[in-house]
């Protein structure tokens, strides 16, 4: 089974809940970071890299010799990254979403392809948990090619969580799409209830059955349960303003080993969570 933790802003406590449930868990889990441009899980699960993998994107390659400047490629390209410029064809890799679409119409077999390097993914263990993340290259604005390549790692025979990236843009449907449940992180303020109404949204899109986290629970109004009331979407666990797990946060701890009687409420999170998904 394979539930991702997302929410539509940063700082809800995603990280917080889902390397606490991964925890929790009685058993084998794979925890995949696919916040790839600024992964943390490991700060907290601190787990023993043992692999480490370049991971690349295929852009085009022009032979110019072959090329006929006929142009097809430009127009083929929805991302304009590949351009007929007078009597060249510049590519341009930055750009390029590897679909391939430029070598296939290329009448001169004039365009190959070549790796350009996205970044990295690591893969190492701790506690029983298989961790692994993905670390965008500097300067690099394609993330979702890097999530799936984290993804690909995904073993069917374990329970696997996917700490997704904040937001709604690609890179978080990268993460969220084909898993089985997904669980939403908010916070009762105003951005929180804005940010999630996105991500609802998002997810309904996505038709995949989801739940809700409400972290500092104690703060703000009430309005994030009125919403999830209307939405039909289950509260599944509220962590309240603790200054003891904000304490044991800044120092890289998780909340279930400083405070053991929230190992229980993610272990009871872990059941609900498996009731939803059916």
């Amino acid at each position: 089974m394979i539930i991702s933790i997302a929410s539509g802003k940063g700082g809800t406590g995603k990280t917080t809940v889902a390397t606490n449930l991964a925890l929790s868990i009685d058993s084998d889990v794979q925890l995949l970071d696919c916040d790839v441009e600024e992964p943390n899980a490991h700060l907290f699960i601190q787990p023993t890299f043992n692999h480490t993998e370049t991971i690349y994107t295929p852009v085009p390659e022009v032979d110019q010799k072959k090329c006929n400047l006929c142009g097809k490629c430009n127009e083929i390209c929805q991302f304009k990254a590949i351009v007929v410029i007078g009597e060249t064809v510049l590519p341009f890799p930055e750009l390029c979403h590897s679909c391939g679409g430029c070598m296939a119409v290329c009448p001169e077999d004039a365009i190959t392809e070549t790796g350009r390097e996205l970044g990295i993914v690591q893969k190492g263990f701790c506690n029983g948990i298989q961790l692994i993340h993905g670390k965008l290259r500097i300067g690099e604005a394609m993330a979702p090619p890097l999530i799936r390549a984290v993804r690909a790692f995904t073993r069917p025979d374990q329970f696997t969580i996917i700490d997704a990236p904040p937001g709604t843009s690609c890179p978080v449907i990268a993460a969220m799409k084909d898993t089985d449940f997904v669980l939403l992180v908010t916070e009762p303020t105003p951005f929180g209830l804005n940010d999630l109404k996105l991500a609802v949204g998002a997810v309904k899109l996505l038709n995949i059955p989801a739940g809700l986290v409400i972290n500092r629970s104690d703060i703000g109004d009430n309005k994030v349960q009125e919403y999830a009331r209307e939405v039909d979407l289950p509260i599944l666990m509220e962590i309240p303003f603790d200054r003891r797990i904000a304490e044991a946060y800044s120092r890289g701890e998780m909340i279930v080993e400083v405070l053991p009687e929230y190992k229980e409420k993610f272990h009871r999170l872990y059941h609900n969570i498996i009731n939803l998904a059916g």
